[in-house]
């Protein structure tokens, strides 16, 4: 018969590994992504106000309640823009009524993209969807937070802007969770994001937030 130290030694390391064991199958496994990068940390994002293509403003609170997708460009744009509101329009059908979605597109040309081109641009892809801009001073800090950057290139009336292409997650509670990035599987065709891959990772964030 063991003396009784050793069987009580017993039974506290016995517990101790029960205990681990709960604690450790108890740990959320992050979602898989296929394209898109989950923020360590996820901040709310800092104030600030827009205005979107019927006039109305568009601040923090219009975050409030659903998740928000967004997506940098101005209407002017030659290929990224127009082909990629094409895409998110069809996965947005495919996403309707699994993830309470909506898309921004943030025009970062307030000086051509008046509040009509806006919603002319928009409800050409999606009248659901949200176009949104303002002067310089607002969109730079809010892009430099969202992870986006722009730049104005040439002179005259017929400048371009150079921008990202990827998007932006927003959880319901205002949160920066995820960005969307285009991928490219070979090295001679320039990346983008595939629809598959953005729907299932906007499901797959939605269901596992706060996990």
């Amino acid at each position: 018969m063991k003396p009784l130290w050793i069987v009580l030694t017993l039974l506290i390391f016995s517990g101790l590994g029960a205990i681990a064991a709960v604690n450790f199958t108890g740990q959320a496994t992050p979602p898989e992504l296929l394209t898109s990068y989950r923020y360590p940390q996820q901040r709310p994002l800092s104030p600030f106000e827009l205005t979107d293509q019927n006039g109305e403003a568009f601040t923090n609170a219009r975050l409030k309640d659903k998740w928000s997708l967004f997506f940098v460009g101005y209407t002017s744009c030659p290929d990224v823009c127009p082909t990629t509101l094409g895409k998110l329009a069809a996965a947005y059908q495919q996403l309707e009524g699994v993830v309470d979605l909506q898309v921004v597109f943030l025009s970062v040309d307030p000086a051509r993209d008046t509040q009509a081109k806006l919603k002319d641009y928009i409800n050409f892809f999606n009248p659901n969807f949200v176009a949104v801009t303002a002067p310089h001073s607002q969109l730079l800090p809010l892009t430099r937070e969202l992870g986006f950057v722009y730049t104005m290139v040439g002179e005259g009336e017929n400048y371009q802007v150079d921008h990202s292409a990827s998007m932006v997650l927003i959880s319901p509670d205002g949160t920066r969770v995820a960005t969307v990035k285009p991928t490219s599987l070979d090295p001679r065709q320039l990346p983008q994001i595939r629809n598959k891959n953005l729907i299932h990772d906007v499901i797959a964030l939605a269901t596992h937030y706060g996990e």
